[in-house]
């Protein structure tokens, strides 16, 4: 491929500098570490990186060979997203779970926990924590995400994340700036618009931004989101008013601005990535997230050269670009100076205290079993059941790789039950599973029930037939309680599944 200029002067080098690409496969292709010697700052990872704690420390070895202070950028939310643990689910609950307990200790645990475990794989800037305030239920893809639907809540959970994952020297990346959780539409899939006006966004959606700022952020994510109160023609990516003059001028934010994946349709069916690259660093974001979908060589070079030519056209003013690649470079010396002692990759953290921190590393654990919440009057579980999971296709961010339910943990404690998967695709969700149930007692296991008709008429019909039918909700429980017993575990990671079968079997910890 032809490019515009050296691969050496300082005008690329900052160029590469702005850019946070993925690549695919579990160790670094040589085109990566080629890229990271000429000036490349930041690498993502994603679930298809990883295997296990050992590959991963490797592989971010390999990466600091090139270049030491390389930032190493994941999606590690917890929860329902989760890329270090994406074939087995999170041994975190998401911030839904830990909203739901309003313990900000618990919460600043938790987030020091998984730092620790990131930052002993060699992984120093998480895009997290989700400050959104999730005011519209019927969102998408925030949801269990959110901290909840308060914004003081939220505000003080937010802060109290960021504080314990930078105690343990990993960056936060705080998102999704100005707020996704009023939205009907996902990023990945179209623009959403907020249609509120500036009071509400200044009381509600930016308070959590605040805090987050107070906290100290070393870094925030910008949404592809347009909200016509403060930008009538641009997503806040790619909005001068939105990144400069809100988030820097009157938040006062200093800090690095990330930008969400720049190849979901949002900006690329809008401007397209090169375009909306150039867009976002003239707007004032700082560092170009792109890898998501698009991982490869081509594409680094093809947004390098883009904003080498905007720069050479006077289209993206160079002390821009100059000031853009400062502060990726300022953010890669913080971690370095944070890095400190951690054990061994792959050391045991599943039981005890976690090293150097007095928090039991199972806190994830404690924290979903603190998260469920159970109503009704029926017994738990004696004997054989049929586990009936209704399914819907996971939103981008989650993942449909990512296990969840809890067929096989109630299995291995009451032999006989079996499970069973159930989509809005079959007739009659509910005679089939009164079909495969026989005269098991019926637990159906449900992810935000109140966002799908044919789950809620499912659990109906159901329940007229089987009034001692179990229910579990692993998703916001919005709609009203029933069954003979009902669960909420205000998320789907593994052990928010295994905090919902000891409530289901009665059994204690």
């Amino acid at each position: 491929m032809t490019t515009l200029v050296s691969t050496t002067d300082t005008l690329t080098r900052d160029a590469l500098a702005v850019l946070q690409p993925g690549f695919t496969g579990t160790t670094a292709p040589d085109w990566l570490l080629r890229r990271v010697g000429e000036g490349l700052t930041s690498v993502g990872l994603f679930g298809r990186n990883i295997e296990s704690p050992e590959q991963l420390a490797a592989l971010t070895a390999r990466l600091r060979s090139e270049r030491d202070d390389v930032l190493v950028a994941i999606d590690e939310e917890g929860g329902d997203v989760t890329r270090l643990e994406v074939n087995e689910g999170s041994s975190f609950p998401g911030n839904f779970a830990l909203g739901a307990i309003d313990d900000t200790d618990l919460t600043r645990a938790v987030a020091h926990e998984l730092g620790r475990r990131l930052a002993a794989c060699g992984v120093n800037l998480n895009w997290a924590p989700s400050a959104d305030v999730n005011s519209n239920p019927g969102n998408p893809v925030i949801g269990v995400r959110s901290f909840g639907a308060d914004t003081a809540l939220v505000a003080r959970h937010t802060a109290a994340y960021v504080e314990g994952l930078q105690a343990a020297g990993v960056a936060a990346c705080t998102k999704h700036f100005p707020g996704h959780g009023d939205t009907a539409v996902d990023s990945h899939l179209a623009t959403p618009r907020i249609d509120v006006d500036l009071d509400t966004l200044h009381a509600r959606e930016l308070l959590p931004f605040r805090a987050a700022i107070a906290a100290g952020s070393k870094s925030v994510m910008s949404a592809h989101i347009l909200l016509p109160a403060l930008d009538p023609d641009r997503p806040a990516t790619v909005s001068p008013q939105i990144l400069t003059g809100l988030l820097r001028q009157e938040l006062g934010y200093d800090g690095l601005i990330v930008t969400d994946g720049v190849e979901m349709d949002a900006i690329s069916k809008t401007y397209g990535i090169e375009r909306g690259s150039v867009l976002a660093i003239a707007a004032g974001a700082d560092a170009i997230c792109v890898g998501g979908g698009l991982a490869d060589e081509e594409t680094v070079v093809a947004l390098r050269d883009a904003l080498v030519a905007a720069v050479r056209s006077g289209e993206l003013p160079e002390e821009r670009l100059a000031d853009a690649a400062a502060r990726v470079r300022a953010l890669a010396s913080w971690t370095q100076g944070a890095r400190g002692d951690v054990p061994e990759p792959g050391a045991e953290v599943q039981e005890g205290t976690a090293p150097g921190t007095g928090v039991r590393s199972d806190v994830g654990l404690v924290a979903a079993r603190r998260a469920v919440r159970v109503t009704g009057t029926g017994d738990p579980l004696t004997g054989p059941a049929h586990v009936a999971e209704f399914v819907t296709e996971a939103n981008i961010a989650v993942g449909d790789e990512t296990p969840w339910g809890i067929a096989d943990g109630i299995a291995r404690l009451r032999p006989g039950t079996e499970g069973g998967r159930y989509t809005g695709e079959s007739a009659d969700p509910a005679a089939e599973v009164l079909a495969a149930a026989g005269d098991r007692r019926i637990v159906a296991v449900v992810r935000d029930e109140h966002r799908h008709a044919w789950m809620a008429q499912a659990l109906d019909a159901l329940l007229a037939a089987r009034p001692d039918t179990v229910v579990v909700e692993m998703g916001l429980p919005e709609s009203t309680p029933r069954g003979s017993l009902h669960v909420a575990t205000h998320g789907a990671s593994r052990v928010c599944g295994q905090a919902a079968v000891e409530a289901v079997t009665g059994t204690t910890p």
